[in-house]
């Protein structure tokens, strides 16, 4: 880069301009105002004073011109450098960049230099979320497939026989293949936004009181009791029912997946100002205060061992809430911990 092309050079350029200008309409103006209202014999005395005036005047300019540049150049360039490295840093796949920038660098960089770092931390954690959904998917595709290794392995080693039994056992682990492509392709949906919904007006008990009679077998196997308090009147709600029918499966299924036998979940409906609540709350193994930020994460789950025996995919809550997100609501969870039950809340607008 040519040295006049610079912002360190066109500052200081800047500030000589401003100079040379204050200093030649100040010399013209005394010229033309004071020499020209002067009695003769005192013109070349004052002439004098005033270039020596002038002089003294330019040379402070100057001196002060030069203090604001670098002054300028400290405060403003030198940040800008640093930024401009740091991103260089960043857009080159070095998401742990930050820029520490100095306490004289001025509130406006200060505040410049903190978004920054957020920016970068934000791309840092959605890089991790990255590469840690990739461990996830290949840890759940490699079970079933060992399982089905495993089988084939037996069938020709002549451990297993070629008879219903062996192929029943092979069908439920394509299942869990089939079940978990089928949720990664609908979790990369309704994160694109992808997910059409079809809006329309229903009352919120109904479709509430289809999922509970879907789901009534599940909780008679587990011995849990189902209740509904449905709100009085009934709400009705704008969204897509087939959907929430689909959210509300999700949470009441995980429910009644982890209330141990002989408690009960309970669903209470209610309006809270222009939304319809919907909470399905149970008494069963809670979660712990270190988990419950992060449960609607891909992939997440507070108890691996747990899950994985019911057969969870880790992905269910959060398709649940891109789906609540899609129809203009909101999922949340509360726990007061471990073995002491949670509460999911779904809200949706009212029609």
């Amino acid at each position: 880069m040519k040295w006049y092309k610079r912002l360190r050079y066109r500052l200081i350029g800047i500030q000589l301009l401003v100079v040379l200008i204050g200093v030649g309409v100040m010399l013209v103006t005394m010229r033309l105002i004071i020499l020209g209202s002067a009695p003769a014999e005192f013109r070349p005395n004052l002439s004098n004073a005033i270039l020596l005036s002038v002089g003294i005047a330019a040379v402070g300019s100057l001196i002060a011109g030069g203090i604001a540049s670098w002054l300028l150049w400290r405060t403003l360039v030198v940040p800008l450098r640093m930024l401009a490295a740091s991103s260089q840093r960043i857009a080159d796949g070095r998401y742990d960049e930050r820029v520490p920038l100095p306490a004289q660098s001025g509130e406006a960089m200060q505040q410049l230099a903190t978004n920054f770092n957020q920016m970068a931390g934000t791309l840092q954690q959605v890089e991790q979320q990255r590469v840690t959904m990739i461990g996830n998917v290949a840890h759940e595709l490699k079970t079933p497939l060992s399982g089905l290794r495993g089988v084939v392995e037996g069938l020709e080693d002549g451990v297993f026989a070629a008879d219903a039994t062996t192929f029943s056992m092979m069908g439920r682990e394509i299942g869990r293949l089939s079940r978990l492509v089928n949720d990664i392709q609908n979790l990369s949906r309704v994160e694109a936004g992808a997910i059409q919904l079809d809006f329309q007006d229903f009352v919120m008990c109904g479709v509430v009181q289809r999922v509970i009679l879907h789901l009534q077998t599940q909780a008679e196997e587990k011995a849990v009791a189902l209740e509904v308090h449905e709100a009085d009147p009934p709400m009705t709600v704008h969204a897509d029912s087939d959907r929430t029918a689909q959210l509300l499966t999700n949470l009441i299924a995980n429910a009644i997946r982890y209330t141990p036998a002989g408690e009960k979940v309970r669903v209470e409906l209610k309006p809270v100002g222009n939304m319809a609540q919907v909470q399905v709350i149970d008494t069963g193994v809670g979660i712990s205060a270190e988990d419950l930020p992060y449960i609607f994460e891909r992939f997440y789950r507070a108890d691996r061992s747990r899950s994985r025996q019911s057969g969870g995919s880790g992905i269910g809550l959060t398709i649940a809430r891109h789906l609540a997100w899609g129809m203009g609501g909101e999922i949340s969870a509360e726990s007061a911990g471990l073995g002491k039950g949670s509460t999911f809340t779904l809200t949706l607008p009212l029609a």
